[in-house]
């Protein structure tokens, strides 16, 4: 069947990655640019289907190969049966993450056939692991995935002097805003009382906002009124605000 040949037979690290590309490049199209070709293919009346991504950046939906024990793994069977069981965006993503394994297993098949010892193994899968998976495109995921590791790097937050995300225990989950001051109680009645965090030292307001503190003074300015955006803060290792650094140079 066209779903498991395999003209190029790879037998390098880098011909099993190639291989794996290709086939993920064709599963995610099926997810996403052909999706609506994709749904109508998996019918729930027709027998168990399967979702095969070629080496050549195609796809097709399939019924499993004959041969026992097949050439090589076989992608999740069935994903038809469970189209119309639940809402179309959780039915592409189950499809998404079966798709991911599938992927992975095929790679370490072919590690396995040729051969591959410890470090061509680890080579592939570190090579595999640079590339997001397809769970991960299709949920969109893959920036909030790199966000999240950015803000709870605090090591690297304190030296640059960017605010992390606040854990769900505090005030602002989802917003960058700095620390509450320490005489709040958590028990009070006013909401207001959690909004009197540090105000910012160029506008004096305390609005939600990217936020960044001066490594001099230890003040929190909004990233807009000192000119720093959250891009720009990544790479400073240490900050200074305009008033801190304006001192500097009279000094000088």
């Amino acid at each position: 069947m066209e779903g498991i040949q395999n003209p190029v037979v790879p037998r390098s690290v880098e011909e099993v990655f190639s291989d794996f590309r290709g086939r993920r490049a064709a599963l995610l199209k099926a997810l996403s640019t052909d999706v609506r070709k994709f749904y109508h293919e998996c019918d729930p009346d027709k027998e168990n289907l399967c979702l095969y991504g070629l080496p050549n950046e195609t796809w097709e939906v399939n019924l499993p190969v004959d041969e026992v024990p097949p050439e090589l793994p076989e992608p999740a069977l069935g994903i038809n049966f469970a189209r119309d069981g639940m809402p179309e965006k959780d039915w592409i993503s189950l499809v998404a993450v079966h798709s991911d394994s599938w992927l992975i297993s095929v790679a370490f098949y072919f590690g396995a056939r040729f051969r591959f010892g410890k470090s061509e193994r680890k080579r592939l899968f570190q090579m595999i692991n640079d590339l997001p998976t397809i769970f991960e495109v299709i949920t969109d995921n893959a920036k909030q995935s790199k966000d999240q590791s950015a803000n709870h790097n605090s090591s690297r937050s304190k030296s640059s002097g960017v605010k992390p995300r606040q854990s769900e225990s505090q005030t602002k989950p989802s917003k960058m805003s700095p620390p509450p001051r320490e005489e709040d109680d958590e028990n009070g009645d006013d909401e207001e009382d959690d909004e009197q965090g540090a105000v910012c030292g160029a506008c004096g307001d305390n609005h939600d906002d990217f936020w960044i503190c001066c490594d001099a003074c230890e003040k929190w300015f909004h990233g807009k009124c000192v000119k720093i955006t959250p891009a720009k803060a990544e790479h400073i290792k240490h900050y200074k605000c305009p008033t801190c650094t304006t001192n500097k140079k009279i000094k000088a």
